[in-house]
């Protein structure tokens, strides 16, 4: 079984006064994040807060539409 990485930190951020918040630069390289980008943001009731760049979203949908299509089709058989 494949393990999932441990979470890194990679910096603090400070809410501003319009309630924005800047993503420290080495993360957006690193996720290749770029001015004008959507993200998703998500989070836990009393937990963390995380964001998802869209287009990652998107393509994780739509691949997890594909499996499931996929495991109805094998379970009809």
């Amino acid at each position: 079984m494949e393990k999932f990485p441990m979470p890194k930190m990679y910096g603090a951020v400070t809410l501003g006064e319009r309630g924005q918040v800047v993503i420290p630069a080495k993360i957006r390289k690193l996720f290749r994040i770029k001015t004008g980008d959507k993200l998703i943001v998500f989070a836990k009731p009393g937990g963390p807060i995380g964001f998802i760049p869209a287009e990652q979203f998107t393509r994780f949908l739509e691949h997890a539409t594909e499996m499931l299509t996929k495991i109805k089709k094998n379970s009809t058989r």
